[in-house]
């Protein structure tokens, strides 16, 4: 279950490494967009699109920052995998296989005692020989368990400290991302407070809005 989630985790973070990538590219795309057709317009809504063009840009360069802390999460889940996860698995195999040699020994102490003569001595000298062997191999599998309840135990709680050494600075990182991109639109926001009424030409259905909100700000 753990080897399972861990390949989840693994393929999660990759496509969020993708989006995030995607995302700024799309960000930056739409803030070049917006300082290009702020150019061609002279008046205050041309202003206004140079100013968020340049909030996007800079919000776009900013979030790509958020993919070092990720990239240390992805290389740390993948060392927990291959190493810690690797180790229990094996101590779990050989639990299992000395699981089987004691059944194994159970059954074989059964059939030698089911044909067991007491009064003949090579009988008794082999049925104790097979007892001694199952008292052998109960201990290397009660050993084995031990183990492997520890094991178990000591990598749920590595797992947990894991991420939350690891994630501690993709937050950080994540909120002076949202401190930094949040004081650059408030400010763009500010600068431009209140509303300028634009006479539409194309989509004039949007004249009478436009009226009403203006006289609504003003």
């Amino acid at each position: 279950a753990s080897d399972w989630s861990s390949d989840v985790c693994s393929s999660d973070l990759e496509k969020y490494q993708d989006r995030l990538c995607a995302l700024s590219q799309e960000e930056n795309a739409t803030g070049r967009f917006l300082k290009c057709t702020a150019h061609a317009d002279k008046t205050r809504a041309g202003k206004i699109s140079a100013a968020v063009g340049k909030s996007l840009s800079f919000s776009s360069q900013q979030r790509l920052a958020l993919r070092v802390p990720l990239v240390r999460l992805y290389q740390e889940v993948e060392t927990f995998r291959y190493r810690a996860i690797s180790d229990t698995l094996m101590t779990i195999n050989r639990m299992e296989s000395a699981r089987t040699e004691y059944r194994g020994a159970l059954l074989w102490m059964k059939d030698v005692s089911e044909v067991l003569d007491p009064d003949t001595y090579k009988q008794l000298e082999k049925f104790r020989k097979v007892q001694a062997q199952v008292k052998k191999t109960k201990a290397r599998f009660d050993k084995l368990k031990l183990d492997t309840m520890q094991k178990i135990d000591l990598l749920a709680a590595s797992r947990c400290n894991m991420f939350s050494h690891v994630l501690v600075n993709y937050q950080t990182t994540l909120l002076h991302f949202w401190a930094k991109t949040s004081r650059t639109m408030s400010a763009v926001a500010e600068s431009f407070k209140g509303y300028q009424y634009y006479e539409f030409n194309m989509l004039k259905e949007l004249c009478e809005p436009s009226k009403k909100l203006a006289a609504d700000t003003n």
